[in-house]
């Protein structure tokens, strides 16, 4: 099987050469620590917005920055093959930020998807995407399901 896993320049290139076809490129990104069916129809809804999906996993240290010492649960490596893994994700990158707006800068894909805790306005690289002609798409949650009651319900 080919990987689906690349560092932001290869993901960079990957996203260019798809829009010099005509492709429409959606970016989404997150901790994705651990894969629940609310993250699967996310996934799904996003890539349904496009042609293409590039999903961002924040790094190691960026989800112990955002969510607690004891976080990620995953890898990082773990959750890169898991997502890469997805049918519906064509691409998979990371960053080391707290945020991703430097990839979204850099690839500056067609469409941006977030979670439904966030409006547009909030969405990080939204603002730039939005300037490049492109859009934001906030997606419900689904309700019932996140990783920190997963994380509660398991005891840990």
């Amino acid at each position: 099987m080919k990987s689906k896993i690349f560092d932001s320049i290869q993901v960079a290139n990957i996203v260019k050469r798809w829009q010099q076809q005509g492709l429409e490129v959606v970016f989404t990104n997150g901790c994705f620590d651990l894969l629940h069916v609310g993250h699967v129809r996310y996934l799904n809804h996003s890539a349904s917005l496009g042609d293409k999906l590039i999903v961002a996993l924040n790094s190691d240290d960026s989800v112990k920055r955002l969510k607690g010492a004891n976080r990620p649960i995953n890898t990082l490596d773990d959750r890169m093959e898991i997502m890469a893994a997805l049918e519906c994700v064509d691409a998979v990158t990371s960053f080391g930020e707290d945020t991703p707006l430097e990839i979204i800068q850099h690839i500056l894909p067609d469409i941006i998807t977030k979670g439904g805790d966030y409006t547009a306005e909030q969405v990080v690289g939204g603002s730039e995407v939005i300037d490049a002609g492109g859009k934001v798409v906030i997606i419900d949650f689904e309700k019932g399901y996140s990783t920190t009651a997963t994380i509660e319900k398991s005891g840990k």
